[in-house]
Protein backbone atom coordinates (compact mmCIF):
# COMPACT_ATOMS: atom_id res chain seq x y z
CA UNK A 1 0.00 0.00 0.00
CA UNK A 2 1.07 3.59 -0.59
CA UNK A 3 2.20 5.57 2.18
CA UNK A 4 0.00 6.60 4.90
CA UNK A 5 -1.53 9.85 5.18
CA UNK A 6 -0.06 11.60 8.37
CA UNK A 7 -2.63 13.03 10.66
CA UNK A 8 -2.42 16.38 10.22
CA UNK A 9 -3.30 15.67 6.27
CA UNK A 10 -6.56 14.14 7.74
CA UNK A 11 -7.16 16.94 10.45
CA UNK A 12 -6.99 19.28 7.02
CA UNK A 13 -9.20 17.34 5.61
CA UNK A 14 -11.30 16.99 8.02
CA UNK A 15 -11.26 20.73 8.93
CA UNK A 16 -12.55 21.67 5.45
CA UNK A 17 -15.14 19.16 5.39
CA UNK A 18 -16.29 21.34 8.81
CA UNK A 19 -15.77 17.76 10.88
CA UNK A 20 -14.58 17.52 14.74
CA UNK A 21 -12.98 13.94 14.67
CA UNK A 22 -11.32 12.40 17.99
CA UNK A 23 -7.78 11.13 17.79
CA UNK A 24 -9.33 7.46 17.19
CA UNK A 25 -11.57 8.47 14.37
CA UNK A 26 -8.66 10.62 12.89
CA UNK A 27 -6.59 7.11 12.86
CA UNK A 28 -9.49 5.33 11.45
CA UNK A 29 -9.65 7.71 8.16
CA UNK A 30 -6.01 7.85 7.90
CA UNK A 31 -6.19 4.00 7.07
CA UNK A 32 -9.14 4.43 4.89
CA UNK A 33 -7.54 7.81 2.91
CA UNK A 34 -4.51 5.92 2.29
CA UNK A 35 -6.51 2.69 1.18
CA UNK A 36 -8.36 4.94 -1.36
CA UNK A 37 -5.02 7.42 -2.29
CA UNK A 38 -3.70 4.02 -3.20
CA UNK A 39 -5.98 2.71 -5.28
CA UNK A 40 -6.08 6.41 -7.45
CA UNK A 41 -2.53 5.76 -7.38
CA UNK A 42 -2.50 2.31 -8.84
CA UNK A 43 -5.60 4.03 -11.75
CA UNK A 44 -2.89 6.63 -12.58
CA UNK A 45 -0.31 3.89 -13.57
CA UNK A 46 -2.81 2.98 -16.30
CA UNK A 47 -1.76 4.15 -19.62
CA UNK A 48 -5.04 5.66 -21.31
CA UNK A 49 -3.61 6.99 -24.37
CA UNK A 50 -6.21 7.01 -27.03
CA UNK A 51 -9.16 6.01 -25.16
CA UNK A 52 -12.30 7.74 -25.40
CA UNK A 53 -13.41 9.20 -22.48
CA UNK A 54 -17.10 8.33 -21.36
CA UNK A 55 -19.96 8.84 -19.05
CA UNK A 56 -21.05 5.39 -19.08
CA UNK A 57 -19.66 2.08 -19.91
CA UNK A 58 -22.57 0.56 -21.75
CA UNK A 59 -23.96 1.42 -25.06
CA UNK A 60 -27.68 2.76 -23.67
CA UNK A 61 -30.11 4.36 -26.05
CA UNK A 62 -32.96 6.26 -24.63
CA UNK A 63 -36.48 4.81 -25.90
CA UNK A 64 -38.64 7.35 -27.52
CA UNK A 65 -41.79 7.07 -28.20
CA UNK A 66 -43.87 9.32 -30.26
CA UNK A 67 -46.20 11.73 -28.21
CA UNK A 68 -50.22 11.03 -28.97
CA UNK A 69 -52.92 12.97 -27.92
CA UNK A 70 -55.57 11.16 -26.10
CA UNK A 71 -58.19 12.23 -24.00
CA UNK A 72 -57.80 13.64 -20.16
CA UNK A 73 -58.78 10.69 -17.55
CA UNK A 74 -61.91 11.96 -15.92
CA UNK A 75 -61.76 13.74 -12.98
CA UNK A 76 -63.64 11.45 -10.72
CA UNK A 77 -61.15 8.66 -11.82
CA UNK A 78 -58.24 10.86 -10.95
CA UNK A 79 -59.49 11.21 -7.39
CA UNK A 80 -60.58 8.03 -7.06
CA UNK A 81 -56.63 7.14 -6.95
CA UNK A 82 -55.52 9.33 -4.93
CA UNK A 83 -54.43 8.39 -1.28
CA UNK A 84 -56.25 12.11 0.08
CA UNK A 85 -58.49 13.90 -1.60
CA UNK A 86 -60.08 17.60 -0.39
CA UNK A 87 -63.51 17.85 -2.39
CA UNK A 88 -62.35 18.06 -5.93
CA UNK A 89 -58.75 18.35 -5.30
CA UNK A 90 -55.26 16.14 -4.83
CA UNK A 91 -54.42 16.53 -0.84
CA UNK A 92 -50.81 16.95 -0.75
CA UNK A 93 -49.01 17.22 2.98
CA UNK A 94 -47.49 21.38 3.24
CA UNK A 95 -44.30 21.58 1.66
CA UNK A 96 -43.48 25.99 2.39
CA UNK A 97 -43.83 27.93 5.13
CA UNK A 98 -45.50 26.75 8.28
CA UNK A 99 -42.65 26.13 10.96
CA UNK A 100 -45.53 24.81 13.40
CA UNK A 101 -46.03 21.94 11.00
CA UNK A 102 -42.66 19.52 11.00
Amino acid sequence: MAELLNLDEVRHVAKLARLQLSLEQLQQYRRELSSVMAHIAKLNELDVQGVEPMAQPHDLTNRLDEDEVVAPMPVEQVLGAAPAVEGQFLAVPKVLGGDDER
